[in-house]
């Protein structure tokens, strides 16, 4: 009987010292010679927004084909785009933050000036046919700008005070 009793707590004994986890199991297969471990690859692939994607070479579709630009800034210019852009574009844009819409801070430096200008004129337009135009649509939860109905000369009022911030 007690012999009966030893042989019962060895076999309970052997039968969890082999029952353990998978994982040391494992880790002495991959720690033999010759082998190395095995390592699991998760690609990170990362979305950049189209606010922040930089383009100087789209121009985009519109009335503005070609605009050139001098190095310094018309400070009269700017007067008067920033009072257009108080006026006109404040409901839906800050200045230095995002809002409904991107905010124009940094502009010049990702679009041509070719693209803002038509963005500010034609909206519709540009959403319609500009791939980026429609990205960024989506990107600001399918909010467009409005049409303001501004001219060429207060478009580019705008953009020399965008040139500013």
């Amino acid at each position: 009987m007690k012999y009966l009793g030893t042989l019962f707590a060895v076999c309970i004994a052997v039968s969890l010292i082999s029952c353990g986890n998978g994982e040391e199991k494992k880790e002495e297969e991959s720690m033999k010679i010759g082998t190395t471990p095995k390592k699991e690859v998760v690609e990170k692939t990362e979305t950049v927004k189209a606010s922040e994607i930089v383009d100087l070479t789209n121009k985009g579709v519109g009335p503005i084909k070609e605009i050139s630009i001098p190095e310094s800034i018309d400070q009269a210019m700017v007067t008067n785009g920033a009072e257009i852009f108080k006026l006109k574009c404040t409901a839906c844009h800050k200045a230095d933050k995002k809002f409904i819409g991107p905010a124009p801070t940094g502009i010049t430096k990702r679009r041509t000036p070719e693209w803002i200008m038509n963005m500010i004129l034609d909206p519709e337009g540009m959403v319609k046919n500009d791939p980026l135009a429609k990205q960024l649509l989506m990107e600001f939860n399918g909010s467009p700008m409005a049409n303001q109905g501004l001219t060429e000369e207060e478009a580019r009022a705008l953009l020399e005070y965008f040139r500013t911030l």
